[in-house]
């Protein structure tokens, strides 16, 4: 498959960083200082402590893969508190889009935002959002998942001020620890070689485009995109809540974010409710 072509963001605040903790932390650190603005992106060529989901670690390494933080102001998009899932599905749609272009068609959508290639994971999406009350600021993190966090009242009573979008795709590395149950990288499934940075700033202008969709034409388009890439639609798979392993079959995802499966009766679960179970 080609390489990409070299894209010249100029105007565009794509910002190369050498070294960080994790360009998420890096992200919030210049919204706190006040030098962050809407559209600001931040890649780093080396990330040693990066975020995934519920509190895991992100690994990943140098040179090798997309490491990737995007700050968007809500008021932009015009997404209010209660619409998180909305942003959660127009990234993962527009990474989707953005890997299917090198990998194939074998690309899915597993809820609420990881990018798999056949049972394989490739890429995961990261959303922290800064939510500012009437009294103070609250920060949260997990894509959509954060709305759990906060009572009605509190939701009612705040303003989504910031949200930062942590992307981290495997591009060139080849070897990963033991602990990882199923990854995956674009060398390994194409045999060549990317160019990281190349492939982030298509990545980000592939993004912003889904933004502008998003924001033109609501969510409904971006919504049925999300449903027709969602891995393991109308399979069954093996979830776990709590202590409780079960079988269900995957229905589809409510226009709120929730995760909707069938066993014996319907469940929908909320992100961080249930975790997949995956072999």
């Amino acid at each position: 498959m080609p390489q990409p072509p070299a894209i010249n963001p100029l105007d565009l605040p794509f910002i190369e960083l050498q070294s960080v903790d994790s360009t998420n932390n890096y992200a919030r650190q210049q919204i706190h200082a006040g030098l962050a603005q809407h559209g600001i992106a931040f890649f780093a060529h080396e990330q040693v402590a990066g975020k995934g989901q519920r509190g895991k670690t992100w690994l990943s390494a140098k040179d090798s893969n997309i490491a990737l933080s995007i700050v968007i102001n809500p008021v932009e998009l015009s997404l209010l508190l209660t619409q998180q899932f909305q942003l959660s599905a127009c990234v993962a749609v527009g990474v989707y889009d953005f890997f299917t272009k090198y990998a194939g068609d074998d690309v899915k959508i597993k809820w609420p935002n990881d990018l798999y290639w056949q049972d394989r994971k490739a890429g995961g999406i990261l959303i922290e959002s800064i939510i500012r009350s009437q009294n103070s600021e609250m920060d949260s993190s997990g894509g959509s998942e954060s709305q759990t966090a906060f009572t009605n009242k509190q939701l009612v009573n705040s303003g989504w001020n910031w949200a930062i979008i942590g992307i981290g795709i495997n591009i060139n590395q080849t070897g990963f620890p033991d602990n990882l149950v199923n990854p995956v990288s674009l060398k390994l499934i194409t045999g060549k070689k990317f160019e990281p940075v190349l492939l982030a700033k298509e990545l980000y202008e592939i993004l912003m485009g889904k933004f502008t969709e998003l924001t033109k034409n609501g969510f409904e388009s971006i919504y049925s995109q999300y449903l027709q890439h969602l891995y393991k639609r109308n399979e069954i798979v093996k979830l776990k809540k709590d202590n409780r392993v079960f079988e269900a079959r995957i229905q589809t995802i409510s226009p709120a974010g929730k995760l909707v499966v069938t066993h014996a009766i319907e469940e929908e679960f909320d992100f961080g409710e249930v975790e997949w179970v995956i072999k």
